[in-house]
């Protein structure tokens, strides 16, 4: 394990306090932070040749959009500060994909913020956060 923290991020109020609480801590302890954004995606669907060439098209352009828009101002704010971090942008299931970021960067911890969603969508399927309380094989920190 290595001293660096998983720090996720989506361009929400939520992400934004998340980022500020890890590099404050950050900060404190000369650890590095692996900026992360993960775009929702599933590999369960039954597609056409063409289809899965327009797939991938897309996917380049949400890519491209996620890191321009999100994590690239992030990187900013940090290199800034003077805070070492690398950034790291990846499709597929949000908590199952951040679990595999902190097992593949040995990070000690993620820091996740709270999005606030509630509803019918949060009660039957659950949130990012709370999936990965439940599940992550290192602590989790959830920003309010």
């Amino acid at each position: 394990m290595t001293n660096s923290v998983l720090v996720a991020v989506d361009g929400s109020d939520g992400g934004e306090r998340a980022l500020k609480y890890a590099s404050e801590r950050a900060k404190l302890g000369g650890a590095k932070l692996i900026v992360t954004y993960v775009i929702e995606w599933s590999p369960y669907s039954f597609n056409t040749p063409e289809e899965n060439a327009e797939r991938h098209k897309r996917r380049e352009e949400e890519i491209d959009r996620a890191t321009s828009g999100v994590v690239e101002p992030a990187a900013a704010q940090l290199a800034a500060a003077g805070i070492e971090y690398e950034t790291v942008v990846r499709h597929g299931p949000p908590a199952e994909t951040l679990i595999k970021l902190a097992e593949e960067f040995g990070v000690q911890q993620i820091v996740i913020g709270r999005r606030g969603q509630s509803g019918i969508k949060t009660l039957l399927f659950g949130s990012v956060a709370g999936n990965l309380v439940q599940t992550s094989p290192v602590p989790v920190v959830v920003v309010p």
